[in-house]
């Protein structure tokens, strides 16, 4: 389930918003002024902001220059009443992903929305890969460093402990061939130690160990591979 924040002044559109997007399924935290966004985005992880620039006390263009300086990755949609060329191509210079304007269709932004948060999942975009993960909450890895969530707990993984998940992640429901793993680890930065098949069934055994109590279930296909199985996948 993606975590959003809606950052928008008027109260019958954030609170309008926040409703049919729950109801599509979504998390969502919303704010009523720029300072109050800020506050949030310091307090909690999110899958994407949608932000008006028109906020009182921090505009809405300070909050997305603010967001590119720390949360690099994080894809923003500006919804906005500022319709002219000038102040779309301000607004997408500054770092947002998507824009629309006011009055705008609901259809609309949730297709947006939507292609916005796909795009962001992809490693090519440096969002993070994720699957659920049944009761324990979803899974979710940093593709650029070494950092993965189970639900809000974050896990303990080393490189090649990441790396391995990664590509298992992001080719789930399919087999990754042992050849694949060793050549991903090959790109990664040493941790001492040979790698080989002995090697890789120790990091493979770790990880079942990690992700036990979570509804992922990693299978040996014999003489093939690999298989992370996750509901939803």
């Amino acid at each position: 389930m993606p975590h959003l924040l809606i950052a928008e002044d008027d109260d019958l559109l954030r609170d309008g918003l926040g409703t049919l997007l729950r109801q599509a399924g979504h998390s969502v935290a919303t704010a009523a002024d720029g300072r109050a966004a800020l506050a949030l985005l310091e307090a909690s992880r999110f899958d994407g902001v949608i932000l008006d620039l028109g906020l009182p006390l921090v505009s809405g263009m300070e909050v997305l220059r603010s967001i590119r300086l720390r949360l690099n990755a994080l894809p923003v949609l500006i919804l906005t009443a500022r319709d002219g060329v000038e102040d779309r191509v301000q607004g997408l210079n500054a770092g947002a992903d998507d824009y629309l304007t006011k009055p705008f269709s609901i259809d609309e932004l949730e297709a947006r929305l939507g292609a916005m948060l796909r795009r962001a999942r992809l490693p090519a975009f440096g969002g993070s890969l994720e699957l659920p993960a049944g009761s324990a909450g979803r899974l979710r890895i940093d593709p650029l460093q070494p950092l993965a969530w189970l639900g809000d707990e974050p896990l303990e993984l080393t490189q090649r402990e990441w790396a391995l998940l990664s590509l298992l992640v992001s080719h789930a429901g399919q087999v990754v061939s042992r050849e694949a793993v060793l050549g991903a680890w090959q790109a990664e930065p040493a941790e001492g130690g040979a790698i080989g098949s002995n090697a890789l069934e120790v990091y493979v055994h770790r990880l079942r160990r990690k992700l036990a109590g979570s509804s992922l279930n990693i299978r040996n296909v014999r003489g093939l591979g690999y298989l992370l199985e996750a509901p939803g996948a």
